[in-house]
């Protein structure tokens, strides 16, 4: 048997070798554990943020694809079924002409999403625009637009609307624009606070004080910078929206019958509510659920805050 006199080098012991101790063990770190659902789990793991979410699927899968999810037509009467209450058949019951309500609030989801999509679109681009300009610009150019978004506040939000209805006609695109018109503010006033912070950081001075443009700056580091409150405000003017163009439809400001219309197909059974309270309670519920969701959703997206 052969036995190896050479010595270990310096370099081939461990640090527990040089100092004469025992040799110890380090062991590798252990693997993090692994999330489940990947990108999903912030959503899936809160019960009312995923029930939100599934809400707001639904109602865009109704936007998209409506005669996939219903089986009747929304507009054709039948006087074999005329005040029916909620079966399987109809699961939402139907109304004084027999037309099934289940099939005329999903097709009543075009309209009304539709119509809060373009009313939100135009509070967003305006009132982003105002608060940027106000924000960055300041000078006479600040309190001009102040005094504006103060006037806009001052008056309710659904009176505005009416007036503004009033003055460009009925139907639901005037009211969708009557309706963005009056969250303009909204969108200002975040939008003013938010610019004035970011302009005070170290960031945008180091860039002024390189001599980089100022629309340079505007676009590349106040405006992204600036967007996240704003955005967050999204879902919840969506919510708003939602329910100031159901309230104009239920006066008879939006969509003509026999248009499906949400806050149309509530006020149809408003005289018939002791007798068949399910032509204004579906409907209703379709609303609430829909605003309460888009709640939901803002609260998930507040910058700084646990949803």
């Amino acid at each position: 048997m052969t036995i190896s006199l050479e010595k270990p080098t310096r370099a081939d012991r461990q640090p527990a070798d040089l100092d004469g101790g025992p040799t110890v063990e380090v062991s590798a770190p252990a693997q993090p554990p692994r999330r489940r659902f990947g990108v999903l789990h912030p959503v899936l793991a809160q019960p009312g943020l995923t029930l939100a979410v599934v809400v707001v699927l639904a109602a865009l899968a109704f936007c998209v694809v409506p005669g996939i999810l219903t089986w009747n037509d929304p507009y054709l009467p039948d006087t074999n079924v005329i005040l029916v209450g909620p079966s399987a058949e109809h699961p939402f019951g139907t109304d004084r002409l027999g037309r099934d309500i289940y099939t005329r609030t999903v097709y009543g989801t075009v309209i009304t999403m539709s119509a809060t999509l373009l009313a939100v679109s135009i509070a967003f681009f305006i009132g982003t625009a105002l608060g940027l300009v106000a924000g960055y610009v300041r000078g006479i150019v600040d309190p001009i637009v102040m005094r504006v978004v103060d006037v806009l506040l001052s008056v309710p939000g659904l009176l505005l609307t009416m007036v503004v209805v009033a003055a460009l006609g009925y139907g639901t695109t005037n009211v969708a624009v009557a309706v963005g018109i009056s969250s303009v503010a909204n969108f200002a006033r975040v939008m003013r606070a938010e610019v004035l912070k970011v302009t005070q950081a170290d960031f945008v001075e180091a860039a002024a004080s390189i001599g980089t443009p100022r629309l340079a700056i505007l676009l590349r580091h106040v405006l992204p910078n600036s967007l996240s409150s704003v955005v967050s405000l999204i879902p919840l003017q969506f919510g708003s929206a939602i329910l100031a163009i159901a309230a104009l439809g239920f006066l008879g400001f939006g969509a003509p019958p026999p248009q499906p219309e949400w806050g149309l197909l509530v006020a149809e059974g408003r005289d018939l509510l002791a007798v068949a309270p399910w032509i204004s309670l579906f409907p209703g519920a379709v609303i609430l659920l829909a605003v309460l969701a888009s709640n939901r959703i803002s609260r998930a997206l507040q910058p700084d805050r646990e949803s």
